[in-house]
C-alpha cells in the first residue's frame, strides 16, 4: 500500500469496531506512505442487519469527501474479502481488483454466504491476485485475468536480526536456548497437539510463541514451563525477537484452513537468517523445502531429529548465501510493479474505450 501510495491516495476501510455511540461514525488515521486508514466506528446496540447500511453511508460520504478535495479522479476498488461487497457493490468503480490472499470459506466461523459473495466478486472484478501457487491453481479457472503474485518480503526489515546487538526484550531475556519461535495469528490453522508433543519430548528446549490468539479458546493453548505464550508484538519489534531464536518453526495443521495458505513468514524467518522447521504445507515444499531452505517434518519424531541435526551445524555462511540468492528477486518493490503494469494496462483499455464512446 505504501508503494502504491506514490502514485495514488490510499484509503484502507477497516472492519467496523463497536463502541458506545449514538451515530455511526468513520475515524480516518493517516499512516506512512500515504495510506489513509477509514475505521467504521458502530453503536454497540446496532442491529447485524442494519450495519451494512451504515458502512455503506459512511463509504459515500468518505467518497464524496475526497472527491470534493481532490476533484475528478479514477477510483479503483481494492477487496481483501468478498464480504466488503455488501456495502460497497453499489459503489461504481473504474477498477475492481480483487486480490485473494487465503480461501477464507474454509476457516472457522466464515459467514454462510461467503462463498456467494465471492462468486459475485469474481464476475465484478477485472483483475484477481492471488497469493500463493495453491490458491493460483484453485482460483485461475474463474477468471480471464487471474495472476499470481506470490508472499514478498520487507528484507531490511527482517535483516536487521541477523545483526541486532541490543538486549533481549524483556519478556524473552530470562527464556532458556535453545529457542524455537513462532510468530503469527494462532489459531485453527496452528497444530497445538504438535507444539504439546515437541515440548514433552525436548523439555530443554523453549518454544516462544507470538501472537495473537483468536477463533479458538485460550485456555486450550498446551502449557509446558518451555513454551511460552507472549501474546501479539508491534511489526516493528519482531526482529529483536527473532534475533534472539535459534530455530523458526511454522507447525501448522494440515486441515481446509490450511490448504491453500502460502505463509509471508516463511521468506521472513529466512531474511532473518533462521534455519525453518515446517509441517507439509504445500506451498513451503515448493519451493522452499525442495531449495533445502527449509526442513519439512510431520511428526513430533521427525521436528526432533531435524531441529537436533539443525543445531549441530555451526558454520552457516552457505545456507545464507543459499537464502539470500533465493529471496533476492522478492520484494514488495518487484510485486508491485508487476500490479501497476497489470492495472496501468487495464486503465488504458478504459480510457480508450470512454473516449470512443465520447466521440
Amino acid at each position: 500500500m505504501t508503494r502504491a501510495g506514490r502514485d495514488a491516495h490510499i484509503i484502507f476501510f477497516e472492519e467496523p469496531v463497536f463502541r458506545q455511540a449514538e451515530h455511526p461514525i468513520l475515524e480516518l488515521t493517516p499512516r506512512r506512505g500515504g495510506v489513509l486508514v477509514a475505521v467504521p466506528v458502530l453503536p454497540e446496540a446496532m442491529r447485524v442487519a442494519n450495519q451494512a447500511a451504515a458502512q455503506r453511508a459512511l463509504l459515500r460520504e468518505l467518497l464524496s469527501r475526497m472527491s470534493n478535495e481532490f476533484g475528478s479522479m479514477e477510483l479503483l476498488f481494492w477487496y481483501y474479502t468478498p464480504m466488503a461487497l455488501a456495502f460497497s457493490e453499489e459503489c461504481a468503480c473504474d477498477l475492481c481488483i480483487y486480490d485473494c490472499m487465503d480461501e477464507l470459506s474454509a476457516f472457522r466461523g466464515a459467514p454462510p454466504d461467503l462463498i456467494e459473495r465471492e462468486r459475485q466478486l469474481f464476475a465484478r472484478a477485472d483483475l484477481v491476485f492471488t497469493g500463493g501457487s495453491s490458491l493460483y491453481q484453485a482460483k485461475r479457472g474463474r477468471h480471464a485475468e487471474v495472476h499470481l503474485f506470490p508472499s514478498s518480503i520487507d528484507a531490511g526489515h527482517f535483516e536487521q536480526a541477523r545483526d541486532y546487538s541490543a538486549a533481549d526484550p524483556v519478556d524473552q531475556l530470562h527464556i532458556p536456548h535453545p529457542r524455537i519461535g513462532y510468530f503469527g495469528v494462532i489459531d485453527e490453522r496452528m497444530d497445538l497437539s504438535l507444539v504439546s508433543a515437541v515440548a514433552e519430548l525436548q523439555p530443554s528446549w523453549h518454544f516462544v510463541m507470538i501472537g495473537p490468539v483468536v477463533k479458538i479458546d485460550a485456555r486450550a493453548l498446551p502449557q509446558r514451563p518451555n513454551i511460552h505464550w507472549l501474546g501479539p508484538k508491534p511489526y516493528q519489534d519482531l526482529p529483536s525477537y527473532l534475533a534472539g531464536w535459534d530455530l523458526g518453526f511454522m507447525p501448522f495443521a494440515l486441515n481446509e484452513a490450511t490448504r491453500f495458505i502460502s505463509p509471508t513468514k516463511t521468506p521472513e524467518f529466512l531474511s532473518a537468517g533462521l534455519r525453518v522447521l515446517s509441517t507439509p504445507i504445500t506451498d513451503v515444499v515448493h519451493p522452499y523445502g525442495e531449495a533445502g531452505l527449509v526442513s519439512i517434518v510431520s511428526s513430533p519424531d521427525e521436528m526432533v531429529s531435524s531441529a537436533a541435526e539443525l543445531f549441530r551445524i555451526t558454520d552457516r555462511r552457505r545456507w545464507l548465501g543459499s537464502a539470500d540468492a533465493f529471496l533476492s528477486g522478492m520484494s514488495w518493490d518487484v510485486t508491485w510493479s508487476g500490479m501497476q503494469e497489470l492495472i496501468d494496462h487495464l486503465m488504458a483499455k478504459t480510457r480508450q474505450g470512454a473516449e470512443v464512446c465520447v466521440a
